[in-house]
């Protein structure tokens, strides 16, 4: 596994290199301030290239950076989750393929920090190495090994697309997906709470919301920040005070603009510093689409998100008469 990983590092440097000439530059990982943290690199030089990496601490959509770069050819390094994103994007006529060199590269998944969090003291942690179905921590008071499986994040547990579904440079062999289908089984105990309890569970949470809006911030879909109904003045859709409706109003709108767009690359609930679960908004919205339109955001570049479209009659929408 170590081999294997290196090996593509070591492709992944000579297929930028490669590419240089092209591109105006290209997005990718590098090491960060310690041993957990990977960080976005814009590499211009071969200099550059030589500080790529691609392991589970590559967390980042990088996909999140591409609509205010419009205009520039750009080399882009992605995961399969990732690459969802593009297609997405590419769908909604938000981004020209023949913008973008991608450089994939398939994924065992990636880490959880939060879940490290509970078990190790992150700032004390000096080394970490990720082989196999292990991760080493190098501790001051000695090594501790984690499953690997335990530290994922919840979204690589049930991953369906470990490759990349669009690619001009594929790096490393393929990853055998999780499963055929998403069971959605994280959302089965929170549907079965009585409208009220599930009503007091967002109450509960979105009292933490500092409104900080970091999970629209590193949504890749969302991009419309320049005019964001959460900023807007003219017309004044929210107010600035903390108070729980203005909280959960933010929060609502902003899974109803997602609706048939989200992609669950997870990267709201990552960046929320509060720690509250709202990829839960963004999972149910995709259920819903998934039973009634049979549809899955960022999967097939041909297909046309349902609310990008109209039919006069749909399969599994019931007929409630004639308007006239």
């Amino acid at each position: 596994m170590a081999a294997d990983a290196d090996d593509r590092v070591l492709q992944l440097r000579a297929a930028v290199k490669a590419e240089l000439a092209n591109v105006d530059f290209v997005l990718g990982y590098a090491k960060g301030f310690d041993p957990l943290h990977a960080t976005p690199v814009t590499v211009r030089t071969e200099a550059d290239a030589d500080r790529l990496i691609f392991d589970a601490t590559c967390v980042q959509n990088l996909a999140t950076s591409l609509y205010g770069l419009n205009g520039k050819r750009i080399g882009l390094v992605v995961k399969g989750c990732d690459s969802r994103s593009l297609i997405q994007l590419m769908q909604e006529k938000l981004l020209e393929r023949s913008q973008l060199v991608i450089f994939g590269l398939p994924c065992d998944g990636v880490l959880d920090l939060a879940k490290i969090r509970v078990k190790a003291d992150i700032a004390a942690i000096h080394g970490a190495e990720i082989s196999g179905d292990e991760v080493r921590l190098l501790l001051p008071e000695g090594t501790k090994t984690l499953p690997r499986r335990d530290v994922l994040a919840d979204k690589c547990l049930r991953c369906r697309y470990p490759n990349p579904l669009v690619a001009d440079h594929l790096i490393g062999q393929e990853r055998t997906p999780q499963g055929a289908e998403d069971t959605y089984a994280d959302l089965d105990g929170f549907e079965k709470l009585s409208p009220q309890e599930r009503f007091d569970f967002w109450k509960r949470q979105m009292s933490r919301c500092i409104r900080c809006y970091a999970c629209r911030n590193a949504c890749p879909l969302c991009v419309c920040k320049h005019v964001c109904l959460a900023d807007s003045r003219d017309p004044h859709w929210l107010s600035a005070e903390a108070t729980l409706q203005e909280k959960w109003l933010f929060q609502v709108m902003h899974a109803l603009h997602l609706a048939g767009r989200c992609t669950e690359c997870g990267e709201c609930q990552r960046s929320c510093p509060m720690g509250i679960p709202i990829l839960l908004l963004k999972r149910k919205m995709n259920r819903e689409l998934k039973e009634v339109f049979n549809y899955e955001a960022g999967v097939d570049p041909e297909a046309v998100p349902p609310l990008h479209t109209f039919l006069m009659e749909e399969d599994k929408i019931k007929d409630r008469g004639q308007l006239w």
